[in-house]
């Protein structure tokens, strides 16, 4: 068929991520014309589901933030909002259970001077410093919290927020260059507190506070506590079904079973895409939530990587991919008071290692629906790199997966003992599982630092130096984490509907 026969759409998405439903749902309330290509048979990419023998499993965590009621780094009810849908959700009293070295067991309360006790009964001699460094988070928080947040880009937009918030610009505009483990040693001395503050950066942002910037750890460790952290009932992929419920309610369109293979460019500009059928759409703007190693590799020419991408590339590498264990267990192996996210590390020097850190989600625990009555799931996850698991033929490859599962569950039992004669249903997932079903390169989890960079001056924003190109997700700026894809959503949005007269 002739790409002039194709319809035109004002835009493009391609991927159904969180990132780019929200980049789509933003645009169509404006009124634009909007398609999105998802590969897949559902939408949510890493925050999808799939159903097992009565169970639902989150494809990824489930430790969601932007489903607060106030303020503005509420990003999930905002996108929500915008295109007329809701999600009940459904409050989580603790951010994490943390299960770490030398005996050092503590919670993340949902109550800021909570969780600040159990720090401090841990660490009595740094009570100063622990207030002195939490305090200061919220000082990047409440900076954040204040101003609509939208596209860095637009020149009317940073005017109109310096003009309305001129000391919190200024105030953001100190810590985009600094990182957390640089504001943390001003205050705290005691070297294993600042390994649980490595470790506080790590769980989300898959680095050491060195490498973390200022600006999200004050965005996560504060909202935790304002915010809160919320789980969507039904499990995390109905956060992407609305989305997609709002997004042609506002009259954009969504294809599944739709794999762009090729972005189709005239002249240096971006001005279609091609799927694996090779069915062509076109449109005035492309955006490609997709990995920025997926987009300019394998859409693009790789002969034809724009320079700035390459520098980029210079400062950042793929993050690892995760071996995931997805478990139904009886009830009665969780302890009553159990909660739902845990954090299991044996040895500090094996916190970036490979299956060091074990990160634990148990959502049945607030929403028991989502397995059968007496049950409960365990999603239980450790960073893997995909090279690991390459080379290896059918049987060991299985070898290979029940070996490393049941290493798993063995520290699990730790933690729950009885789960093993408990077990109801196990299915493990590896890195090249994530690489086929969410399409990234190698099953990563984003873009981390190769080296200490300064905070976030290094992340790109969502143009590209293409003309008409945009890219959207968690290797554009602020980075990884739901809320801050929807962040990046909502930027996006924004410079397009500019550019475009929206």
């Amino acid at each position: 068929m002739s790409p002039s026969l194709n319809p035109v759409f004002d835009v493009i998405v391609i991927g159904s991520g969180i990132g780019g439903l929200v980049t789509a749902t933003q645009l169509a309330a404006k009124g634009a014309q909007v398609l999105v290509l998802e590969r897949y048979l559902i939408p949510g990419g890493s925050s999808g589901y799939f159903e097992r023998q009565g169970y639902r499993f989150d494809v990824g965590a489930s430790m969601i933030f932007g489903f607060g009621e106030n303020g503005t780094t509420n990003l999930l009810t905002r996108a929500l909002d915008a295109v007329n849908v809701s999600q009940e959700t459904i409050t989580d009293p603790v951010q994490i259970h943390y299960h770490l070295p030398n005996q050092l067991d503590l919670k993340v309360e949902r109550l800021y001077e909570q969780f600040l006790q159990n720090l401090i009964a841990n660490f009595p001699h740094e009570e100063t410093g622990i207030r002195r460094f939490y305090d200061e988070c919220w000082k990047v928080f409440n900076c954040l919290n204040s101003m609509d947040l939208l596209s860095l880009e637009e020149p009317r937009y940073l005017l109109r927020i310096f003009l309305q918030h001129p000391l919190a610009c200024l105030d953001l505009v100190k810590y985009l260059p600094q990182n957390v483990g640089d504001v943390a040693r001003r205050y705290i001395k005691d070297p294993e507190l600042l390994k649980f503050i490595d470790i506080e950066c790590y769980c989300w942002s898959v680095v050491n506070a060195d490498m973390t910037p200022m600006i999200n750890a004050g965005m996560v460790f504060s909202d935790r506590h304002y915010g809160g952290v919320n789980y969507p009932k039904g499990g995390v992929g109905k956060i992407a079904q609305k989305l997609v419920e709002g997004l042609e309610k506002a009259g954009g369109k969504i294809e599944y079973q739709a794999r762009v293979t090729k972005i189709i460019t005239e002249q240096g500009k971006a001005v279609g895409v091609q799927l694996a059928n090779g069915k062509v759409y076109r449109s005035q703007r492309i955006v490609s939530n997709a990995t920025r190693w997926d987009t300019f590799a394998k859409l693009l020419p790789v002969e034809s990587i724009p320079r700035n991408e390459k520098k980029w590339q210079q400062n950042y590498q793929k993050s690892p991919s995760f071996l995931s264990l997805h478990i139904g267990v009886e009830a009665a192996v969780l302890p009553h008071g159990t909660e739902c996210h845990h954090i299991i590390l044996e040895n500090w020097q094996q916190m970036t290692a490979p299956a060091g850190t074990l990160f634990v989600s148990i959502p049945t625990l607030l929403d028991p629906d989502l397995a059968p009555k007496g049950y409960h799931i365990i999603h239980a996850f450790t960073p893997h790199w995909i090279d690991d698991w390459q080379g290896l033929s059918p049987s060991e490859y299985e070898a290979k997966k029940e070996t490393a599962a049941w290493q798993i569950i063995d520290r699990l039992e730790e933690i729950f003992p009885g789960l093993d004669t408990g077990l109801d249903y196990l299915e493990v997932g590896t890195p090249r599982s994530h690489q086929r079903f969410l399409g990234r390169e190698d099953g990563t989890y984003g873009p981390i630092p190769r080296r200490k960079l300064r905070g976030l001056l290094s992340m790109p924003f969502n143009r590209t130096t293409i003309p008409g190109l945009y890219c959207v997700g968690d290797s554009t700026f602020p980075g990884q984490g739901l809320n801050a894809v929807a962040f990046s959503g909502f930027a996006c949005a924004h410079r397009i509907a500019v550019d475009l007269g929206f």
